[in-house]
């Protein structure tokens, strides 16, 4: 699943932004503050490796501080780079203003493949990659929060929340440094799982639109669509398991030694299983086909393709061979814009991935909110609401004379969970912003697709969030 062509990640961010500034009416200074990197810090540490030293290469951007603090995702992978970790920092900016989160944008990134160090040097790198964000204020709470990306996860967050508490004794909200962490320290219900959720709630929105559907030969409702998924990580596999309960059918699995199709269905459990005892997806008995090559299991017919891997998958060269109607990007940045043009004349919807994966970023916003406030949601209210349902139920059955059965009672009376609450709120804000984004395209026949309009969305957001500070007029 790696690029087949050289291209720079942030130029291709840059260039959907300058498609979509067309359509606001804001003046050229203020678009090139909203759209350049504020602060890029790269700086490299030393680490024991064996009985030698070994050099590392680290980055944190911070693209907007139009609020704060910033937010983004550590990213490890040898792959990583300055202009990779501009664009995703990006991204997050415009993630987070199209669904109303009021953080700003940043990434960061190790250069490193984890399956090449043991968990102590893990753990040493994470430590001293926090300790350069501490002493440089990269980090906080108030200031620029990370949280998981490819590569890194609840263990990694744990180190940087431990290390930084350690650096900052006495500091009451510390916790709030980072998102993603364990539950045991202070995470939240919910969150691992979020980023995919996400992804497949707005699918299922896009689907329920009739006349969308209309014009792509399909119908509405998600029953039925048949789905190719790249990538079986958190966020693949999350989102293939979603869809799966809202009643789509997974034809296709995509990973990076190959991929496997049956028109009929795969079973993902089943794949998983496959997959851990085996290292490969491949000779997976429920696959009616095969291919080495990952790439030719995007190009297989389905409905709905959703590339949940890395950045780039979609190219020019390739866009003619897709079959699907609808991509839907769970990974960041995984179309390039001259792909998205080809795929979006030809009739085809892309649903964009800084509104498509934001479901991350919204439950590490409730998480933050969990740590300021140092109670969790639900904890005050569960049992009020539980009683107040009960004295209800029970006045509407003494009035009535009908019983309801114990069944009956415990769902009507039953307070919500921490894991409902996120749920519900995660639910609410991914349906809310695409029905936004769609209405904006709407609104302007020239804008054309939803990644324009969900552009023009966020830098509109962004520039009354400038404009307050009184910069600009």
């Amino acid at each position: 699943m790696s690029t087949t062509q050289n291209t720079s990640f942030f130029n291709d961010v840059c260039s959907f932004f300058d498609h979509a500034s067309q359509f606001t009416n804001h003046s050229a200074g203020l678009l090139d503050q909203i759209k350049a990197c504020n602060s890029v810090y790269r700086f490299r540490f030393p680490i024991r490796k064996g009985n030698g030293v070994e050099v590392i290469d680290a980055w944190r951007v911070e693209h907007s501080h139009h609020m704060s603090p910033t937010k983004g995702g550590i990213r490890y992978s040898d792959m990583v780079n300055e202009d990779e970790v501009m664009a995703l920092a990006a991204l997050m900016t415009y993630k987070c203003a199209i669904v109303n989160v009021p953080f700003g944008g940043a990434k960061g990134g190790i250069k490193i493949n984890t399956k090449n160090y043991s968990l102590a040097e893990l753990e040493n790198i994470t430590r001293r990659y926090t300790v350069e964000l501490v002493k440089k204020n990269f980090i906080g709470p108030a200031i620029d929060v990370p949280a998981p990306d490819y590569g890194s996860g609840e263990r990694e967050m744990s180190w940087i929340a431990d290390t930084y508490n350690t650096m900052n004794p006495g500091q009451l909200d510390a916790m709030g440094c980072v998102t993603g962490k364990p539950i045991a320290l202070h995470g939240i219900q919910g969150r691992r799982e979020a980023t995919g959720r996400g992804v497949a709630i707005a699918i299922r929105e896009c689907v329920t639109v009739t006349e969308d559907m209309k014009s792509l030969g399909l119908t509405p409702g998600l029953t039925g669509k048949r789905v190719i998924v790249q990538g079986l990580g958190n966020v693949g596999y999350n989102t293939a398991k979603f869809l799966i309960e809202m009643g789509a059918v997974i034809v296709g699995l995509c990973e990076y030694e190959g991929a496997i199709y049956n028109t009929n269905g795969l079973d993902l459990d089943a794949v998983v299983a496959h997959r851990k005892e085996t290292g490969t997806i491949l000779g997976f008995s429920g696959a009616a086909s095969e291919f080495a090559n990952s790439a030719e299991g995007l190009e297989q017919d389905c409905d709905i393709l959703v590339p949940a891997a890395l950045e780039n998958q979609i190219l020019a060269s390739n866009i003619d061979r897709i079959k699907a109607k609808i991509i839907a990007e769970a990974a960041n940045g995984p179309t390039s814009p001259e792909a998205a043009d080809v795929f979006i004349k030809r009739g085809g919807i892309i649903i964009p991935d800084m509104y498509c994966n934001a479901g991350g970023v919204t439950v590490s916003y409730f998480e933050w909110l969990k740590n300021l406030s140092h109670v969790a949601f639900g904890r005050m209210d569960k049992r009020y609401e539980e009683n107040a349902n009960l004295n209800l139920v029970s006045m509407v059955e003494k009035m009535t004379g009908v019983s309801l059965s114990l069944e009956q009672r415990g769902l009507i009376i039953k307070g919500p969970s921490e894991l409902e609450l996120v749920n519900s709120g995660l639910e609410e804000t991914m349906v809310r912003s695409y029905h936004e984004i769609r209405e904006t395209k709407m609104s302007n026949a020239k804008i054309g697709d939803l990644r324009t309009a969900a552009f023009v969305g966020a830098i509109n957001k962004v520039a009354v969030s400038y404009m307050n500070m009184g910069i600009w007029p």
